[in-house]
């Protein structure tokens, strides 16, 4: 995978926070985010739809199904995170990317109309499974894979380095930030990228348990986002 980044940028931290009279400012010691000014506000609740901002299948809309606990990653976050995924890989012909948790399989479609090889989507609940089929079919997207498993005890199964591109946006509550993190460190490749969603920044110990670093960061209200890479990167 192609390293585009020049000295100093692995620092570059990004921040939005909603101050009490709910405007959303912006703080920044690194390259501020494009189009992230109301992220805040779309974390707030979650959508009726979203959709794919960018590639093949750009602006088609992505059901968002009622679940409890599903918080589709917002239109305007995904657009600074492809941002920052095309900083590092300019090229995403060559990617495998999985996505641990798809929910609606925002991520995952995104970075298959953006020309990514192979996209696997693991997703345990019937409902977004089947959601995921349909959607599936309707982009005739051959390149996706969708699993309806367990995130963790399917990836155990895999070898080391089988992905360029990870995402981790599992719910909040059900404390598989930790495990989902420590399988993805053992399946990135050693240039590749993870991107986690969490609700509280990952700890330095965490990061330097599993040898992995901060590429960027970000805010949106309550939710806090990250792109990691291996240290040795």
């Amino acid at each position: 995978m192609a390293n585009k980044r020049s000295k100093g940028e692995g620092s570059a931290r990004e921040t939005i926070e909603r101050p009490s009279t709910g405007s959303v400012t912006k703080h920044r010691d690194g390259v501020a985010p494009a189009g992230v000014r109301r992220a805040a506000r779309d974390f707030a609740g979650a959508p009726n739809r979203v959709r794919i901002i960018g590639g093949l299948w750009k602006r088609t809309p992505l059901p968002v199904t009622d679940i409890a606990g599903l918080r589709p990653t917002p239109d305007r976050v995904r657009e600074t995170l492809f941002n920052w995924i095309e900083h590092f890989v300019p090229a995403l012909e060559a990617v495998r990317a999985l996505d641990f948790f798809a929910g609606t399989g925002a991520l995952g479609f995104e970075i298959a109309s953006r020309g990514a090889q192979r996209v696997t989507l693991i997703e345990n609940n019937r409902r977004l499974t089947d959601q995921l089929t349909q959607t599936k079919r309707k982009l005739a997207a051959e390149q996706v894979d969708i699993v309806a498993a367990d995130a963790l005890t399917t990836a155990a199964r895999w070898p080391d380095a089988s992905f360029e591109v990870i995402f981790i946006d599992p719910p909040f509550d059900a404390a598989l930030l930790t495990p989902a993190l420590a399988a993805a460190a053992r399946l990135i490749t050693p240039d590749g990228l993870i991107y986690v969603e969490s609700g509280a920044p990952i700890g330095e110990s965490l990061l330097a348990r599993h040898s992995l670093q901060i590429a960027r960061v970000g805010r949106a209200g309550r939710v806090h986002f990250h792109l990691l890479r291996p240290r040795s990167a």
